[in-house]
């Protein structure tokens, strides 16, 4: 059947996964590009339509080699008749290990036909000017590769005839998937000195767990740790100085900075 429309959806709270699903659908001659944002809080609670037979990205970040739970909770609010997807997930040039095949299982689940899929890498959130982990990215490398994947994609999904006769989308991954970790509530602090208390860092937070009265309150009991905060504060006043958080950047600083390539299947 003729597809005129592709139908984004992501949860992306640096808006790297948007950027890389933004590229891809630009590959594809369609119509029409319509976007579906589950990153703000109301997402997780919103009732959607069910999707019928439109062509379909479902992207989501990795999240210690798994999809952040907050993003499951949201994508399976998401009901589709069997509508042909391509699930893509966004790393910070370490490893996207099980979380690739997680999404491919949710996006069956929720009743979508994954037909190919990308592991894309984008600028680790833990990522800052002097400690860079993927900096930048992607970048238009990577916007080029997600076009021309895009482009493929479509013009393989043109020759199906028969959905039964299509052989099933293999990723990476493992199953049972691997634990999540588990870790202390932390999140971003606010420098008063700098701050300006415009809300910037309450709106871009998908947890809600940002409050912007008199001063800059934060639930860390909330936080994602996605640092969408820090990365969007006019001034720099958000940081992180949480020990933990910061050894581990520094580790990924050290020891994965050798560039990493996307990985597509089709």
């Amino acid at each position: 059947m003729p597809y005129d429309t592709v139908k984004l959806i992501y949860f992306s709270p640096t808006r790297t996964t948007q950027k890389i699903l933004q590229a891809m659908a630009r590959g594809m001659p369609v119509a029409r590009i319509d976007q579906l944002d589950l990153t703000p809080p109301q997402a997780e609670t919103q009732s959607f339509a069910e999707l019928g037979e439109e062509l379909t990205i479902l992207g989501a970040p990795v999240y210690a080699g798994r999809l952040p739970i907050e993003a499951v909770r949201r994508l399976r609010r998401l009901k589709s008749r069997e509508a042909p997807a391509i699930v893509v997930v966004v790393y910070g040039n370490r490893a996207y290990e099980d979380a690739l095949l997680e999404l491919k299982d949710l996006a069956v689940e929720q009743g979508f036909r994954p037909l190919a899929a990308g592991a894309f890498i984008g600028e680790h959130s833990y990522s800052t000017g002097n400690r860079p982990i993927a900096h930048g990215r992607p970048d238009e490398a990577d916007l080029n590769q997600a076009r021309e994947f895009g482009q493929r994609v479509f013009q393989k999904l043109t020759r199906v005839r028969k959905w039964d006769r299509m052989p099933v989308l293999e990723v990476p991954g493992n199953f049972p998937y691997k634990e999540r970790m588990k870790r202390p509530p932390e999140a971003p602090s606010t420098q008063e000195g700098l701050c300006l208390l415009c809300g910037t860092c309450a709106t871009v937070c998908p947890a809600a767990a940002v409050v912007v009265e008199e001063a800059v309150i934060t639930e860390p009991e909330r936080c994602l740790v996605c640092q969408a905060c820090v990365k969007s504060c006019p001034t720099g006043a958000r940081v992180m100085e949480v020990e933990r958080i910061n050894k581990v950047a520094e580790w990924l600083n050290t020891h994965c900075a050798l560039r990493k390539e996307p990985e597509l299947f089709l």
